[in-house]
């Protein structure tokens, strides 16, 4: 089983050394690792795997039967022997950008919670781009430049994120009604790491963030657009 590293709080270190447990030309799978494997509307770190003889860029990771594998291109050598020692590095800038985006992502769903009463029915950042549905929702002009400028005010406050791991009950007691679709989490799931914005916002989630919202940089809603009855999706850029 590969051992997340980056959780529940240290997601800003791109540079590590684990141990390989298995593989191929395709893959390789490390006893631990900071590669964010692609999940929650994330998706993966890129990066590269070197080792004595050998080096290959990481261009997907993701989980599997309780592994991480990550997915490998430009292999040099032969794939690494079980126990040899890799140097992973990850794409700290297409890291920093996913931090931001994501944080963003729960920065305009506590405002548009707030707000309107619509709940965030699914998302999917990228390091330049990012969308997030809401339900029930019928935004027009003047709802998108509410949601903006409040979403730009929070981050002008610079309040500090915090991730933790918290017992599920207290998850549960906590976070705000329609905040977190806390039924799709498995109850096996215990403790739920957390990520807290103080003053702000509470939300279990497995991505990574930045440690204060003045990093994020100012959202820029460009587009708003139906995706069904009640349905609407915003979709937004960072300055900065």
């Amino acid at each position: 089983m590969t051992e997340l590293l980056y959780l529940p709080d240290d997601d800003g270190t791109t540079e590590f050394t684990a141990t390989v447990t298995d593989a191929t030309e395709e893959y390789i799978v490390l006893d631990g690792t900071y590669f964010y494997p692609e999940g929650g509307g994330q998706p993966p770190d890129h990066g590269t795997l070197s080792w004595d003889g050998g080096e290959a860029t990481v261009t997907d990771a993701r989980k599997n039967h309780g592994d991480v594998r990550h997915y490998v291109e430009s292999m040099t050598g032969d794939p690494p022997a079980k126990g040899t020692t890799v140097e992973g590095a990850i794409d700290m800038q297409r890291r920093e950008k996913l931090r931001r985006m994501h944080t963003a992502q729960h920065v305009v769903s506590r405002v548009v919670l707030d707000e309107y009463d619509a709940t965030t029915a699914g998302n999917q950042v990228y390091p330049d781009r990012s969308r997030i549905d809401f339900e029930p929702a019928d935004f027009d002009e003047a709802d998108i430049e509410r949601i903006e400028r409040r979403s730009n005010d929070a981050i002008d406050e610079d309040y500090g994120v915090t991730k933790a791991n918290r017992p599920r009950e207290a998850v549960e007691r906590d976070v705000d009604e329609g905040r977190a679709l806390l039924d799709l989490i498995p109850d096996s799931v215990d403790p739920l790491r957390v990520v807290e914005i103080e003053e702000f916002d509470m939300c279990p989630c497995g991505g990574t963030h930045v440690d204060s919202l003045g990093e994020v940089g100012h959202i820029d809603i460009v587009e708003c657009t139906s995706k069904g009855e009640d349905v609407e999706r915003l979709e937004f850029r960072l300055e900065g």
